[in-house]
């Protein structure tokens, strides 16, 4: 099945690698596992050296029969917390400090016993932002990591991806139009233009959030791009348990019946407690499909770790990488498979 084939069929399933995830052993491991397990594409940072690992993943995939997934890029048109990075100077933590940022750390990033190093590992870090209020010391801070509009032409023209995933949040409309220009200077030829939003955070109603949709529907339009709506319920949360799952689907109930024409996906929040949670809503059948993030990482993290602990990647691991292919298709088949 084919990427658009799938959306239409609501059977789409899109890995989340994180927009400032740039740890590329994880990625190509990851992009490898569940493009083998189906997945229809790959989001990740723009940046070449993880754009390198995205395809490395996939290429290792499609030489055991899988489907090429679509590659997608993301960017943000202001401030994101998909799009920083946690900070803090070792060196100012108490000793006797119990270190509670680095319980909370679902990639590992910060301490030690992870890393080898104090501090955060800004390669891991993928801007959760679960640290910043567990630090009982206020010391850590977060960095955006957005990417300058003069870069975005020639970094894209040079990745050649398959598509473009744009976070926006309301009020920023010019931003937004400014970053379709951008898209368009590149000259690449995009499968399709996604649109993250959500309310998280912000004081809108999903009303609110709707007409901002109908705004950024009208430019991409203009622009020539065909949209992929995706409604951003938690951002980042999908690890935490099946309350997330919620987030997701409330949001969705409240934006699809007013939402602009093409695809709507589920994100933030979700994981393998979305679909059933879906079965009551009465216009599931209009919904396309699902992204799966850090449910994602941290489902293959222990092997991960057991592989980087024998030497070698996950991938290159005969014994661990069909384990690692059973966790992911126990979460991508149900969408698959969906009726």
């Amino acid at each position: 099945m084919t990427p658009e084939e799938a959306l239409a069929s609501g059977r789409w399933v899109k890995l989340i690698c994180g927009a400032s995830n740039q740890d590329l052993a994880g990625i190509e491991d990851l992009c490898g596992i569940f493009s083998l397990a189906g997945v229809h594409c790959i989001d990740g940072a723009v940046d070449a050296a993880v754009v390198a690992a995205i395809r490395r993943g996939i290429d290792w995939a499609e030489a055991r029969g899988a489907s090429r997934p679509w590659l997608m890029l993301s960017l943000s048109d202001g401030d994101d917390p998909h799009f920083r990075k946690a900070w803090f100077d070792p060196a100012c933590c108490p000793p006797a400090c119990p270190r509670p940022c680095e319980r909370v750390c679902p990639a590992l990033a910060i301490g030690l016993a992870a890393t080898g190093a104090p501090g955060v590992l800004a390669e891991r870090c993928y801007g959760c932002g679960r640290c910043l209020p567990a630090c009982p010391h206020g010391l850590i801070e977060e960095r955006s990591q957005v990417l300058a509009g003069a870069d975005v032409p020639p970094l894209l023209a040079q990745l050649r991806p398959d598509a473009v995933e744009l976070h926006t949040h309301p009020g920023r409309g010019v931003a937004f139009a400014e970053r379709v220009g951008q898209l368009r200077a590149s000259g690449v030829q995009l499968q399709r233009l996604a649109v993250s939003a959500g309310l998280e955070g912000t004081a809108q109603s999903p009303a609110a959030l709707v007409a901002e949709l109908w705004q950024r529907f009208s430019l991409l339009r203009g622009a020539g791009f065909r949209p992929l709506w995706q409604l951003d319920g938690r951002p980042m949360s999908g690890d935490v348990g099946a309350g997330t799952a919620r987030a997701a689907v409330k949001l969705v109930a409240a934006v699809l019946p007013q939402a602009p024409p093409g695809p709507v996906q589920l994100a933030g929040g979700t994981n393998a407690h979305t679909l059933p949670q879906l079965t009551s809503y009465p216009l599931q059948h209009r919904i396309a499909g699902v992204a799966f993030g850090g449910v994602a990482r941290r489902l293959l993290q222990p092997l991960l770790l057991e592989a980087q602990g024998r030497g070698r990647s996950l991938l290159a691991d005969a014994e661990l990488f069909p384990l690692a292919l059973g966790l992911a298709r126990e979460l991508v088949n149900p969408w698959l498979e969906r009726t």
